[in-house]
């Protein structure tokens, strides 16, 4: 399977000439997705998922499902949601999903949280959307949150550690400058170094096979 970092939070997969999409947001430029047999959003904030996106990838595959929690589809009207929760297992063409959380890491208590579920993709790749949720089964390739209000480097670290990955490329980047993404790079590189795992430092369109 490939698994291709798109800018921010964005991610495609490969597999098998078909292809995944998770969390095509704001932050992305277009999505030409081949093959496209699933989107995943994990949650209702604009970074992760954006109208027009939806729009261009339904126009091209109007059939495809799009999997998320209740929030989205609340937010995403006009759009056929089909809604997933913490310990669910889905199918979409060669991937097997099963999704974990439920709710979105705190930014402050004055802000309502909001529902958030992390995907693990054919038990081999995991994103956690916005939350430090810690999936259950050991995971190959780890997609590891940099940069937000949300997030202090050092709980990356630790959630990194709790993992174990055997990879870790960073996402949800877009907030940090040159310089504060080149030290997110390296406490993350060291967390899963720690544990004996490699950090593949992905710039946007890059891949690596898991």
């Amino acid at each position: 399977m490939r698994v291709t970092k798109r800018e921010h939070a964005c991610i495609v997969l490969d597999e098998e000439g078909q292809q995944l999409v998770i969390d095509p947001g704001n932050q992305t430029g277009p999505i030409q997705a081949r093959g496209l047999v699933g989107i995943v959003i994990t949650h209702e904030h604009a970074d992760h998922w954006d109208e027009a996106h939806l729009q261009a990838l339904r126009a091209a595959r109007p059939s495809v499902p799009i999997f998320a929690p209740a929030g989205v589809a609340a937010a995403a009207e006009g759009f056929d949601v089909t809604v997933v929760e913490a310990g669910e297992r889905v199918n979409a063409g060669p991937f097997r999903l099963r999704f974990f959380g439920g709710k979105h890491a705190e930014i402050h208590r004055s802000i309502p949280l909001v529902d958030n579920l992390g995907v693990l993709v054919n038990e081999r790749f995991y994103y956690p959307g916005d939350s430090y949720t810690t999936p259950d089964v050991p995971v190959a390739l780890l997609a590891a949150p940099a940069g937000a209000p949300w997030l202090k480097i050092g709980d990356v670290m630790d959630f990194v550690a709790e993992v174990k990955p055997r990879g870790t490329f960073a996402v949800h980047d877009a907030p940090l400058s040159p310089m504060g993404l080149a030290m997110a790079h390296a406490r993350i590189e060291g967390a899963v170094q720690h544990g004996g795992g490699e950090h593949h430092r992905l710039e946007p369109g890059d891949s690596v096979e898991v």
